[in-house]
């Protein structure tokens, strides 16, 4: 069969772990055919971001034309965005409906603290989303209130639900509820709190991307957005419990994006 075809807008990240390299990575595991449009250039390894090289608007608007004009895509992610030029240029392609089924992950600051991301690039996707994935930090940022709890969490996602998208994740993977990692998603169905054990590991490098990507997968298959993200929940877990233990650098390490570590027997090597 012929794989559906969903595509990134984001950063390329040198290290491999988070960005274009952790959605393509997400994709291809997850059985969708990956295209990409690169905003921006990052030298970066696990230890932190040394550099960030946007790119123009118009090198950016040509990525997308070029895929938009040869693949159906069937859901859209993006990422780091660079500049709010950018911004414009892909709030100006999600007004016209060229980006169906759009995940925004607002990416503003980077694990290591360097800032990616501008709000007010962020803010101007918002009202075309289908679903936004911010964690606490972008949420904090986005809204102007302190993010730390669950129930801080909870009035985060209705403060940026209010803002046009129709559906609101903060994640809470710097939130420990008891053992428990927990996020909430707002829609108009109410509040859901997705609960999950939490996985102790400093190999987290990616995982929002790697969330929102894989929430991209399943929208693209046809699920509806709460099995699509509880389906992207469970599957960071899994990647962060197969790839807990790895010694890839010597800061915040990358996920198991394939499930290595629970199948050995599978790689050439």
């Amino acid at each position: 069969m012929t794989p559906t075809t969903v595509l990134t807008i984001a950063g390329s990240d040198s290290g491999g772990g988070a960005g274009i390299q952790a959605d393509l990575k997400t994709f291809a595991a997850l059985g969708a055919y990956g295209t990409s449009v690169i905003t921006a250039v990052t030298a970066q390894n696990t230890r932190g971001v040394d550099g960030v090289l946007p790119l123009p608007p118009q090198t950016v608007v040509e990525q997308l034309d070029s895929v938009l004009a040869d693949f159906t895509v069937r859901a859209v992610k993006t990422g780091v965005l660079g500049t709010p030029a950018v911004a414009d240029a892909i709030a100006d392609a999600a007004r016209a409906g060229r980006l169906p089924q759009l995940v925004v992950d607002p990416v503003l600051v980077a694990t290591s603290g360097h800032r990616l991301g501008i709000t007010a690039a962020v803010e101007r996707l918002l009202p075309y989303a289908l679903v936004v994935t911010p964690n606490c930090a972008e949420a904090a940022a986005l809204t102007g209130a302190p993010v730390t709890t669950v129930d801080q969490m909870v009035t985060a996602a209705e403060t940026l639900a209010a803002r046009g998208p129709a559906h609101v994740v903060v994640t809470g993977g710097d939130v420990d509820a008891d053992g428990e990692s927990v996020d909430v998603l707002v829609d108009a169905g109410g509040t859901t709190l997705l609960r999950g054990p939490r996985v102790a590991t400093g190999n987290n490098h990616g995982t929002g991307c790697s969330f929102s990507a894989a929430i991209v997968v399943r929208l693209a298959a046809g699920d509806p957005v709460p099995t699509a993200v509880a389906t992207a929940k469970e599957y960071v877990a899994r990647a962060l419990s197969g790839g807990r233990d790895w010694k890839l650098g010597a800061g915040a390490g990358p996920l198991d994006h394939f499930g290595w570590s629970s199948a050995p027997s599978s790689r050439p090597y």
